[in-house]
């Protein structure tokens, strides 16, 4: 162990961020010093980097993930390669003609060092990773970090292609939090979850997530679902417990520019999807943070439109199968014709439960879709929303969300639903030692994937997870103890106006069909500007959620990726913040998908 990881190991030891930093709170830090514990840093250069580990675009672009020397015991070197490779691509649009590194963007290498721990925000059961990446280029003179959440569950890593391949090749140290999600996995029949170094461990040996001994004998549990904690109520406080992280490495590691403070430094939010969300709760917490940039983001308020994550995911997990046979020129994915032959079923089902008219398939699925029309769903929504019914992702969504916003423990889940390895036939079986070793590398968060997928006791034909689906539908619509209690967890989640004065821009695309901008963003600058805050709201047409499904060429063909309107949002917050431009006002932006992107295609506003 070096100097540096000695005196990381006893600021940890010393547990409080005032310890570490050797400074006292500025005026602006108004929470209790930040719990760090298990701190760790590493150097990365030659042939290695912050970025994308040494492999650069190619690397990013090939479909088969960096390799283990041994797969059932990779090296902490090779779960952060892969890691980073994983996060890239479920993240950025990497296609050679989707311009990523030549018309936006970059991938460059950028030398520089790294820094892990846990922290814990009060009253939390488990912990979040926090990281630091410090870029070699890093000005003591031009104090720039970019402070960020994963989008989606993603682990630690999960905002690489958003705040990562901004802020770093400008010499912005980058903070990171996995915001309480995370790929920190624990395999129930063989006692063992993730370390602190992301390789498996078992249980006395620290973990970043640990379910207890009262924790089912069989399947897996994850820290999203099963922490007890409902995270997102708290991921405003994990993202400033990011940068105070991000000011005790900074005094830790140049201790000739000593004090980094949040008075003398410049902190910069940015995060997509729940990351988004994340900033924008980040926006409510003092005056630590000097501008936020939200892509799509997941947020929720008290105003007219609005509608929280878990109302029009179940809503939309039930019903938009059926919808979307009423739907003529949908995009079409590797699995749209599998999901085509479930529409007739669903229909038939939700005839039978009273949800919808009509006496055939039609008919039936003509009133879903005014069903889905009239709670607020716009057309390009409707359309977009076939990827996430092809992927299953609506399912996938309600099924953690219910566990977490209940604070349900492993094997508690209130419609019965549990998560393990699954043989062919859908039926739980124990993970295998290869399995289990990627998934702090491979796993998005949230099942199913990475060898991981949901146990859906309810499970039958013709309609395969239709009763489930309406067992999570009734928890927000039903008066049941488990719906009050799931309710009441969403409740937790409503977001207030960002501080007077703090500069706030939204981006999101018109076409989004998984957090549509008419229950999100809308309502909730259309909030904050009648609560008198100055926010800005860039509308994307033809944007859908997802950059890396346009890897798939029908959605290539009709959307574009949103991460260049992030990317250039960032760039005009920047320049205002340094006295030469203005902030962006608001646009609705038309674009033209298709082929080769180029400027005009993106047609992004310009200053």
């Amino acid at each position: 162990m070096n100097r540096k990881s000695l005196h990381l190991a006893s600021c940890a030891g010393a547990l409080v961020l005032a310890a570490c930093a050797s400074t006292p709170p500025t005026s602006t830090t108004r929470m209790d010093p930040a719990v760090f514990t298990h701190a760790s840093s590493s150097v990365h250069r030659d042939g290695d980097d912050l970025l994308t580990a040494g492999i650069g675009l190619d690397g990013l672009r090939s479909m088969v993930p960096p390799a283990f020397a041994d797969a059932t015991a990779p090296t902490p070197g090779e779960l952060r390669r892969r890691a980073l490779w994983s996060s890239w691509r479920g993240i950025a649009d990497l296609r050679a003609d989707g311009g990523y590194g030549a018309l936006y963007g970059s991938v460059a290498a950028v030398p520089g060092r790294e820094f892990h721990a846990l922290a814990k925000v009060p009253g939390a059961h488990h912990p979040h990773r926090v990281m630091l990446q410090l870029p070699d280029t890093f000005d003591p003179h031009r104090r720039c970090v970019v402070v960020t959440a994963s989008s989606g569950s993603r682990g630690i890593y999960g905002s690489i292609a958003v705040a990562g391949a901004w802020g770093l090749p400008k010499g912005c140290a980058v903070a990171y939090t996995d915001k309480g999600a995370g790929s920190d996995y624990f395999d129930l029949d063989a006692g063992m979850g993730i370390g602190v170094d992301g390789r498996v461990a078992s249980r006395d040996l620290p973990l970043a997530f640990d379910p207890g001994e009262g924790a089912p004998g069989t399947g897996i549990a994850f820290k999203h679902g099963h922490s007890g904690d409902n995270p997102e109520a708290d991921w405003g406080r994990h993202v400033r417990q990011a940068g105070e992280f991000a000011l005790a490495m900074l005094n830790d590691a140049l201790p000739g520019a000593t004090p980094f403070t949040f008075d003398n430094t410049r902190f910069i939010a940015v995060g997509i999807s729940n990351g988004g969300g994340a900033v924008l709760r980040a926006a409510e917490e003092g005056d630590w943070l000097d501008a936020v940039v939200a892509g799509e983001p997941s947020i929720h308020v008290d105003a007219p439109g609005a509608r929280p994550l878990y109302d029009y995911t179940t809503e939309a997990a039930l019903l938009m199968p059926c919808a979307l046979a009423a739907v003529e020129g949908l995009p079409q994915s590797p699995l749209s014709a599998l999901a085509t032959t479930m529409r007739a079923p669903r229909c038939a089902a939700l005839r039978e439960a009273g949800v919808l008219d009509g006496d055939d398939t039609a008919a039936q699925a003509r009133s879903a879709l005014a069903a889905l029309r009239a709670t607020g769903w716009t057309d390009e929504a409707i359309r977009a929303a076939a990827l996430s019914v092809d992927f299953d992702l609506y399912r996938a969504v309600a099924v953690t969300y219910a566990s977490a916003y209940g604070r349900y423990e492993a094997g508690a889940h209130p419609c019965g639903h549990a998560f393990a390895a699954q043989n062919p036939d859908f039926s739980p079986r124990a993970a295998t030692a290869a399995e289990r070793a990627a998934w702090w590398s491979d796993a998005t968060g949230i099942p199913p994937g990475a060898g991981v997928g949901i146990i859906d006791p309810g499970i039958a034909l013709p309609d395969l997870t239709g009763a489930g689906l309406a067992c999570l539908r009734t928890l927000w619509t039903g008066n049941g103890a488990d719906a009050q209690r799931v309710r009441a967890g969403v409740a937790q989640l409503l977001s207030a106006p960002p501080r007077q004065g703090l500069p706030v821009v939204l981006v999101h695309g018109l076409d989004d069909g998984l957090i549509p901008i008419a229950f999100t963003s809308t309502p909730y600058v259309a909030a904050a500007r009648a609560a008198g805050r100055d926010v800005r709201l860039w509308e994307v047409r033809n944007a859908q959620h997802f950059d890396g499904f346009l890897a798939l060429p029908d959605y290539a063909a009709r959307y574009v990726p949103l991460l260049p309107y992030v990317y250039a949002a960032l760039d005009r917050v920047q320049a205002h913040l340094d006295g030469q431009g203005s902030l962006p006002g608001d646009a609705v932006i038309d674009t033209r998908p298709g082929g080769t992107l180029d400027a005009a295609a993106l047609a992004i506003p310009q200053p």
